[in-house]
This record gives C-alpha cells, sequence and structure tokens, in this order.
C-alpha cells in the first residue's frame, strides 16, 4: 500500500510502499477513506514531539473495515468507521472508572516480539497514534475505531476523529457547559471551531472566540460564536472581560502556546475555568497566580476532550446529520496523499482551518 512516512524530524515526508500486516486477535484492518491534517502531527512532524522512526503519522481518519481478525465484537466487514487515537484497553483502572481517554493502551498494541504491523522492506515501521492514517490501509485495535452511520459523508466524518472529539468533547465532557454560561474560545483551528459550534448546540449565552486571522474569526461567527476579537489586539483579554460582564464560565484554549494559555486564565471570571487543549511545547509550564487562586479560578487540561468515543462519536455524527453540527464550513481544502507535504505547508501559515486527505 502507498503510505507517506516520516524518516526523520524536519523532514519532509516520503510516499512509499508499505507492507502492512494480516489482521491478528482483535485487530481491524480499515480501508482509509479520508484524513484530517491536524497540528498534533505536525508538532511530530517538525520534530517538537519525538517519536521513533520511521512512522507514518495521521490520525484524524475515516474509513472502511475491509477485514477483522479473530474475537473482534465490535464492527464487521463493510462497515463505515472512525478511528480514534485514544484506544482503550477496557479493563485498566482509568477505563471502569469512566475515564478512557486516559488509557495508556498497552494491550490494544502487539505483544512483544510480534510481528510489527507495518514494515518498509525489512524494517518496521513504528504506528503512530495507534493509527498512521496517512495510508491507503490502516491496521488498529477494535478499540481504536467506532462504527458509524453509513450516510455520513466520509470526509467530514474523519474531522470527528480528533478535532471534533477533542473541541466538542471539551465542551461536553471536560467542562460541562451549562446552557446560559458564557464561553470564550483561544483559537479557530478545527479544534477551536468545534468548540465554538458544540457551545453553541450546549446552549451557551455568549460564545467569544478570539482568533488573529480574520477568515477565521469570520468562520466563527458562522459556527456560533456571537463575539469575535482579533487576538493580536492587545486589549483582546480587555474586551473579553468587558463582553462577558466580568469574564466567562469557561475559556477553552486550542492553540498550543503559552501567551493563549494565559489569555484563557486572564478572561475568567470568579470561579471560571481554563481548559487546555492545545499541544504546549514540551518545556513550557502553565499556572495560576496567588491571586487566580483565591478567586477559585480552576485550570485543568481536556486530553481528547475527555472522550468516550464509542458512545461520543455517534452522537457527533448525529449531530451533524441532523444539521447542528457544521463540520462543512470547518474543512478548507480536500487533497491527495501525494501533496501531503503541501498540506502540511499551509498548516504551518496557519490561515486555513482543516485540510482533509482523501483517497480514490
Amino acid at each position: 500500500m502507498k503510505a507517506a512516512v516520516l524518516f526523520e524530524a524536519k523532514a519532509p515526508l516520503s510516499i512509499e510502499e508499505v507492507t502492512v500486516s494480516k489482521p491478528g486477535s482483535r485487530e481491524v484492518l480499515i480501508r482509509t477513506v479520508a484524513v484530517g491534517v491536524c497540528r498534533s502531527d505536525l508538532h511530530f512532524v517538525d520534530g517538537a514531539y519525538p517519536h521513533a522512526m520511521p512512522t507514518i503519522p495521521g490520525h484524524e481518519a475515516a474509513g472502511v473495515v475491509e477485514a477483522i481478525g479473530d474475537d473482534v465484537a465490535t464492527v464487521k466487514v463493510g462497515d463505515h468507521v472512525v478511528t480514534c487515537l485514544s484506544a482503550f484497553c477496557g479493563h485498566c483502572e482509568f477505563c471502569v472508572t469512566g475515564h478512557m481517554s486516559l488509557c495508556l493502551g498497552a494491550d490494544t498494541k502487539r505483544k512483544k516480539g510480534a510481528p510489527p504491523r507495518l514494515m518498509l522492506g525489512d524494517t518496521p515501521v513504528a504506528q503512530m497514534l495507534n493509527l498512521s492514517a496517512y495510508a491507503e490501509m490502516m491496521l488498529v485495535h477494535e478499540h481504536a475505531c467506532v462504527a458509524i452511520d453509513r450516510d455520513m459523508p466520509m470526509d467530514r466524518a474523519a474531522l470527528i476523529g480528533c478535532a471534533v472529539t477533542t473541541g466538542a468533547g471539551a465542551v461536553f465532557n471536560t467542562t460541562d457547559v451549562t446552557p446560559g454560561e458564557t464561553v470564550c474560545v483561544v483559537g479557530c483551528g478545527g479544534i477551536g471551531l468545534a468548540a465554538v459550534n458544540a457551545a453553541k448546540i450546549a446552549g451557551a449565552a455568549k460564545i467569544i472566540a478570539l482568533d488573529p486571522v480574520a477568515e477565521k474569526r469570520a468562520v466563527a461567527e458562522k459556527l456560533g460564536a456571537t463575539h469575535v476579537i482579533d487576538a493580536m489586539s492587545e486589549t483582546a483579554a480587555e474586551q473579553v472581560v468587558e463582553i462577558s460582564r466580568g469574564g466567562v464560565h469557561h475559556a477553552i484554549e486550542a492553540v498550543g502556546r503559552p501567551q493563549s494559555a494565559a489569555t484563557a486564565v486572564k478572561v475568567l471570571r470568579r470561579g471560571g475555568t481554563a481548559t487546555i487543549l492545545g499541544m504546549m511545547p514540551l518545556a513550557e509550564k502553565v499556572g495560576l497566580s496567588a491571586l487566580d487562586l483565591l478567586a477559585g479560578k480552576k485550570l485543568q487540561g481536556g486530553l481528547m476532550g475527555s472522550n468516550r468515543f464509542p458512545v461520543d462519536i455517534p452522537r457527533l455524527v448525529d449531530f451533524y446529520m441532523r444539521g447542528e453540527l457544521d463540520l462543512d464550513t470547518i474543512i478548507a481544502d480536500r487533497l491527495p496523499l501525494e501533496r501531503i507535504n503541501d498540506a502540511f505547508d499551509e498548516l504551518r501559515k496557519g490561515d486555513a482551518t482543516r485540510s482533509v486527505i482523501t483517497f480514490a
């Protein structure tokens, strides 16, 4: 199969012929139909986060089940599926207490000494984030995918695998926005826009979106933002506090920069909560001041929207099918696998919302 292989950080991906193994016990072979181009992949491509090489990035995907191994109980051949990087074992403390997105998922990988799932000639290929989706096929554990409505367009479905699960999950799961509360979203990429849309669905009274790019702010308004502000304005935080009459109940950071995290804390009202979704540089820290603590402000992370993806993803699909979740507007471009490096170049510029790699 064709796949986009990363041989070293800060180098272009190379289209190579990769061999995919046959599905073993509890494994699912998926024909990839669409994959979103996410900034999380870019962190690995550009070397901000380490990973074993060679590897195939890509983790925001949708496809069709081609074959299944023994003991697979959750999907069948022909099912349309969305994949999710937070593969879960189902029996650890995190899983049994309802925190599946925190599962380390060791049991969802092949055992040590077993043949690798992916090979490039005689060289094993490290599977990235349980998926390696920039390839014509994916071989994953059954707990890394979920069947969805076959009427769901696959390019839109792919976005649900990461951006929407993370952004909408931050609203529905991590913060549990109550109707009538105020929400500020810092950053209007795919994750931030999904958070804006979800805040509208959740009944937030005011949804304030911050981004330096005017086109992204316009998209945020279309998806439900009641107010938009240029994130580069020196008075951006003060404007949010004024609009929300004292600060917001929830601030969601969807960029991954210390400055935007600081803004998320600054726009909170007393007792408000800042949720950091973006992948920060590994050496960075985010915190609360003594006055923030005295004001009862809270700071938390939200890995993959605190998802329970076998339940959450079909629900998000249903939101789209009913016309409440707007995924069409988020997609900026559709490209073939051969243009994956062009897609990453656009992502580095920071102007586009979401590109999607599609397979014939």
